[in-house]
């Protein structure tokens, strides 16, 4: 071969290779093009002009469990700052009607969507208490926690889908601040406690759609802003389990339901 073929043939092996390179190049940039690229959400509005709600009332049957007064006195500013009987809140009812239900819309929505609200959900410590016991929050809406108690809290949450790690969990000093915290994960009575006083809990429902509710002192509850259609509604009562029912919603109007649990 001579030197002038040679020399051909040598360019014409790096032209290959500056051209498989760069092949190479583009291919790998074009993927990480489209894997960086975000899906966007079309988040469903609630339309107050055509949509309608579900009302009901919470009862209970036969005989509810005393509340079983709770000893405080390992902790001198609880008793202090009290203002409540400290009873326990398993079962509260009055005159049949039963509180502390979280009632929520299971099935029915279809694809929708919603955003949830940028508004937080208050828990706060009271009299070394959880206030409200029951309390419902859209997951990726933030939950807001306060201590106005004169006395160290704590709040531990090991939220759903994390049942093996830490969780959540914060220490608040005496009348301390708030902190907030979104959950990503829907789930139903997650407990709440503070390690510091072992009596306290409360139950955090996180809900996949804005459509729940907590049934009252007088057992009422009200669900609104739902689209026209049938929909699968779920009561949950922390010892006594969950109940169903299936109702339709038509525009502009109030469907009734009622749930009824006993012992």
């Amino acid at each position: 071969m001579s030197a002038k073929q040679y020399v051909r043939a040598a360019w014409s092996i790096v032209a290959v290779l500056i051209f498989s390179a760069a092949g190479c190049n583009k291919n790998t940039t074009t993927h990480q093009s489209a894997a960086s690229t975000p899906q966007t959400v079309t988040y469903t509005q609630i339309d107050p002009a055509t949509s309608g709600a579900i009302s009901g009332t919470v009862r209970f049957t036969g005989k509810a469990p005393a509340p079983i007064a709770i000893d405080m006195a390992q902790d001198p500013a609880c008793g202090l700052a009290s203002k409540m009987p400290n009873n326990t809140e398993q079962y509260v009812v009055h005159d049949g009607k039963m509180a502390n239900v979280f009632v929520y819309v299971k099935d029915g929505l279809g694809n929708r969507v919603y955003m949830p609200s940028s508004t937080p959900v208050v828990l706060d410590q009271k009299g070394c208490r959880y206030v409200p016991h029951v309390v419902g929050v859209m997951v990726g809406q933030p939950v807001e926690f306060r201590n106005s108690d004169p006395t160290m809290h704590n709040v531990h949450i090991v939220p759903p889908g994390d049942r093996d790690a830490a969780g959540f969990d914060i220490s608040q000093p005496p009348m301390g601040g708030t902190q907030q915290h979104v959950f990503h994960t829907a789930g139903l009575m997650v407990p709440v406690r503070c390690n510091n006083h072992p009596w306290m809990e409360a139950l955090l429902n996180i809900a996949a759609n804005p459509f729940f509710a907590v049934s009252g002192s007088d057992g009422k509850f009200t669900i609104t802003g739902l689209p026209p259609g049938n929909y699968t509604l779920v009561a949950v009562q922390e010892k006594l389990g969950t109940q169903t029912q299936t109702i339709t919603v038509q525009s502009k109007k109030t469907a009734e339901v009622n749930f009824t649990f006993k012992k």
